[in-house]
């Protein structure tokens, strides 16, 4: 059924409007079905369908290639919002907007026409294929290979823990075209393979973030065109990923605060209905102390967010800032939803409530787009970067 409410466009009002519409989407397209579809970890057709006529497909993409071309401030806020109401929603339209980003900052002309516009629709939807079995976090040490035969790429390999690559149409994947280059980086490229021979992708099993199709993709002698070769141009796939996932952090970040903020409000409301000693747990110190911390990581999340989405759209570098907001919106959804559970009690740990999916879905966001360990490495070695003695 189509909805009876779109987003505006950036130019054709102010984020207010855009933001009250994702939340009659939220409310009435998702609160209502998303404990079951969670628990019988089935894919959101009808939410998806949806969202394709909302245009949340082509959020960040410019309008001269059909999309909405929202800031990332008002995306970000986007995600917060539908975090907040099922965080493995946010998750499809993250890794298909990386993908895109690639595709805009670095496609060819004929690139942009001919993918853009379907990416905008959700005619085509994808995401990003970079972890394999042996290596995630190192992507430099990827093994897919992909040799050049005549106009075409032979592409082998095996990619892991792939956001929409089940229902999805198209895949952004980063390989090897010069394995024996030297740096390694210098020997990666960006192919945007589609869904075809050669392509057999199947769901994994995971503790939280159900839902969603994370999967395992085997690349048997794929044929992928070379006009599929992002930018034209071997060797420059890790920087045109890399630069995509700064947007794809951002995105995490939002999820980070909006699983720390839905935590804090269905801890708030507890509090004041459970009594213990002939009073609300919430005139209790320990609760009060509880909520008091829940509350100031919520606000710092969504401040460091906002900077890095404020970077971005200036078009700075902010891998720094990304990686920032990364690292505390996310260990805030970790400690908010530890948090929320025992103030809970024995409920929070019940499947009747919805705080154990919080629970579940929060570790997650602290492994994914990069773990925060590494994140803590990207901070510290552009804090001396920027500041040389």
């Amino acid at each position: 059924m189509p909805p009876d409410v779109s987003v505006p466009h950036a130019d054709a009002d102010g984020d207010g409007a855009i933001l009250d519409a994702i939340d009659r989407f939220v409310e009435r397209s998702i609160l209502p079905v998303a404990h079951d579809l969670e628990a019988k970890d089935e894919y959101p057709h009808e939410i998806v369908e949806e969202m394709k006529e909302l245009g949340l497909f082509g959020a960040t993409i410019a309008p001269d290639y059909g999309g909405l071309g929202l800031s990332a401030v008002t995306y970000s806020a986007i995600v917060e919002r539908i975090t907040a109401g099922w965080m493995s929603i946010s998750g499809i339209i993250n890794s298909h907007l990386i993908m895109a980003a690639a595709v805009q900052r670095f496609g060819t002309e004929q690139q942009k026409q001919r993918f853009l516009p379907k990416f905008a629709t959700g005619e085509l939807r994808g995401g990003v294929a970079l972890t394999e079995p042996d290596c995630g976090t190192d992507l430099q040490a990827v093994r897919t290979r992909a040799e050049r035969v005549g106009n075409a790429y032979i592409v082998n390999g095996t990619k892991t823990w792939i956001t929409n690559s089940v229902e999805g149409d198209i895949l952004a994947v980063l390989v090897k075209t010069d394995p024996a280059a030297e740096p390694r980086h210098k020997g990666m490229s960006l192919l945007l393979v589609e869904q075809g021979e050669g392509v057999a992708a199947s769901k994994l099993g995971k503790l939280g973030y159900r839902g969603v199709d994370t999967g395992e993709v085997v690349l048997d002698r794929c044929q992928v065109p070379f006009d599929n070769l992002v930018g034209g141009e071997e060797g420059r796939g890790l920087q045109q990923i890399l630069a995509g996932l700064e947007l794809g952090r951002i995105n995490v970040a939002a999820r980070g605060v909006g699983i720390a903020r839905v935590c804090l409000e269905k801890a708030v409301e507890y509090a004041q209905i459970r009594k213990t000693f002939g009073k609300p747990i919430a005139e209790h110190q320990a609760i009060q102390i509880k909520l008091a911390d829940m509350a100031t990581r919520v606000e710092a999340a969504r401040l460091l967010t906002e900077a890095a989405a404020q970077a971005y759209d200036r078009g700075e570098r902010c891998d720094m800032e990304a990686g920032m907001a990364k690292l505390y919106a996310t260990e805030a959804a970790v400690e908010n939803s530890l948090e929320a559970m025992r103030i809970h009690g024995a409920y929070g740990y019940s499947k009747e409530f919805d705080i154990e999916r919080y629970y579940r879905d929060a570790p997650l966001l602290a492994i994914g787009e990069g773990t925060n360990e590494l994140q803590r490495l990207i901070i510290a070695k552009q804090l001396i970067a920027r500041n040389p003695v």
